[in-house]
């Protein structure tokens, strides 16, 4: 991140956090952050995952164009919640993803807005089967959405490359 060295390693060092508490705290294999990064469309920027799972920094096998699941977070809603990934689409496009993100079973995926501009999305990915998620787990997102959308409003859209 290039917003200025210091300030750019602070809101470095806030984002790996929130992304890594997330993914604690719901108790998923993987959390994302994708953020609005000039010339790329919404790239994992920040990550967090278990030992073993794959990272999805720099991945180029999907593309999220066209993905239901963005084309509903650009259609305004609020929160994407699939306790079920393998029953949510059966757009090819889709399960394919599920496969090449390493068994994805379920997903909370949440925008991070800022009014009406999209900055971002954080997704929370169950590898396996199936997963019920609580209030709880589905709180966490929303706050970190908040909180993201609060450190970096006035930093994005970034320039490629400066994660």
């Amino acid at each position: 991140m290039t917003v200025g060295d210091d300030r750019g390693q602070l809101i470095g060092a806030a984002l790996g956090g929130l992304v890594s508490e997330m993914r604690e705290r719901v108790g998923v294999q993987r959390c994302t952050l994708r953020l609005d990064v000039a010339e790329d469309y919404f790239p994992v920027v920040y990550e967090s995952r278990l030992d073993g799972v794959r990272t999805l920094i720099g991945d180029q096998q999907v593309s999220l164009k066209g993905q239901p699941v963005v084309e509903a977070i650009l259609g305004g809603i609020e929160q994407v919640i699939q306790p079920d990934c393998a029953a949510a689409s059966d757009d090819p496009a889709f399960q394919r993803m599920l496969i090449s993100y390493g068994g994805m079973g379920a997903q909370i995926v949440t925008p991070v807005r800022d009014g009406e501009r999209l900055l971002g999305i954080i997704s929370l990915h169950h590898l396996g089967g199936p997963r019920e998620w609580s209030d709880r787990e589905l709180a966490i997102p929303r706050d970190g959405a908040e909180l993201v959308a609060r450190i970096v409003g006035d930093a994005l859209p970034l320039p490629a490359g400066t994660a």
